[in-house]
């Protein structure tokens, strides 16, 4: 597989220096299909096989499979993410395509692998193949753009499979919002760009989605897994409440401006809060940093005194600070938590109530603010 850089050196797109662009699973699809559809058509498998991407770059892929099965044209495609770590580098992306009746145009069906949409709110209603818009409008014009070619009509029926798809989804977002069987074919650009992350703020979007069209009116995000869990205990929500948010607070609370819930509770970890409360709004620690003078004010702000503020500028950790000012009885989960709060709320905007609470390691809120 060849990988072409984006054109435009000011590109979004544009990945860390000495990081590889890969593809998503949707233009792996596309280039699939077009190859088994040019077979089905009589021109033969391409090998390589070269696409057009939304934003016009044109990459080529080589085939890992071409054959015939009853009498439908099977290709596939190694997906190749590049040098980011995405859950399905390398991962074989099988298209069937086989014809359908006269005046069906171009249909989607998931084999084994690729999930099936069971709940609303995601772009696709329940009962369809987890393949996304995008995706799928790449493939109806690679198959409109070569039976017009070939003189005929675009009726086919183009089946997605990806083994082992299944086993694979199970560390995704796919159970959560209830897309069973398998995993998504994703995409808006075609290019997986090393680190930047869009999937899982796309699963953010989604799950937000999902939790407003259920009818939820209190969602839960959470930078881990104990905070997520101490606040799905302390509240009594369902699991479809939850989104894993992660690091990627601005992101969530951008999205919830748009598309608001009633109440929004940011629960994690003491140090991802105080950056929060610092105004981060990336909570990697890649991407922010606390800063310990600010820490320092906060502690001096809950009733610590000169001695204590001190200590917690030399701390070797923001778990240190939290450690002593625990020890001095000093509220110090409290007054991160409501400056998160505030910092949070002017984010998000009026039409969502913002409440925070500070967990522990061993799942113990520290502070609260509502």
């Amino acid at each position: 597989m060849t990988v072409s850089a984006p054109k435009d050196p000011q590109s979004p797109r544009r990945p860390r220096a000495g990081l590889r662009c890969g593809f998503t699973t949707g233009a792996c699809a596309t280039a699939a299909t077009r190859a088994a559809y040019s077979a089905l058509l009589g021109l033969g498998f391409p090998d390589p096989v070269t696409i057009r991407l939304p934003r016009g770059e044109t990459p080529s892929f080589a085939l890992a499979e071409k054959g015939w099965a009853e009498g439908a044209a099977v290709a596939a495609v190694v997906k190749d993410a590049g040098d980011d770590p995405d859950v399905t580098h390398l991962c074989l992306v099988r298209v069937t395509v086989r014809r359908g009746p006269p005046g069906s145009g171009v249909s989607f069906r998931a084999g084994p692998g690729v999930g099936t949409v069971t709940l609303p709110g995601l772009p696709l209603p329940p009962g369809e193949p987890a393949i996304n818009p995008v995706p799928r409008r790449m493939m109806r014009e690679v198959v409109e753009e070569l039976a017009r070619a070939a003189g005929e009509a675009p009726d086919v029926e183009i089946e997605i499979s990806i083994p082992g798809g299944e086993e694979i989804a199970r560390h995704t977002w796919n159970p959560r919002l209830g897309i069973v069987g398998g995993l998504s074919i994703l995409g808006t650009t075609g290019i997986v760009v090393p680190y930047s992350c869009s999937a899982w703020i796309h699963s953010i979007h989604r799950g937000i989605d999902v939790a407003r069209a259920a009818g939820l009116t209190h969602l839960v995000g959470a930078t881990g897994r104990t905070s997520e869990r101490t606040a799905q205990i302390l509240y009594g929500l369902p699991e479809l409440a939850l989104i894993d948010m992660g690091d990627f607070v601005g992101a969530t609370l951008k999205y919830l401006r748009r598309h608001p819930v009633a109440r929004f509770t940011i629960a994690g970890g003491f140090g991802k809060l105080a950056k929060l409360a610092q105004g981060a709004m990336d909570l990697h620690s890649g991407r922010s940093r606390l800063d310990p003078q600010g820490l320092a004010r906060l502690v001096a702000e809950a009733g610590g005194d000169s001695a204590l503020c001190r200590a917690a500028t030399s701390a070797p950790s923001a778990g240190g600070v939290l450690a002593l000012c625990r020890e001095a009885g000093v509220a110090i989960g409290d007054r991160v938590a409501e400056q998160a709060r505030r910092v949070a709320q002017a984010r998000v905007g009026p039409a969502v109530c913002i409440d925070v609470l500070v967990v522990d390691r061993a799942g113990e809120v520290v502070g609260a603010a509502r």
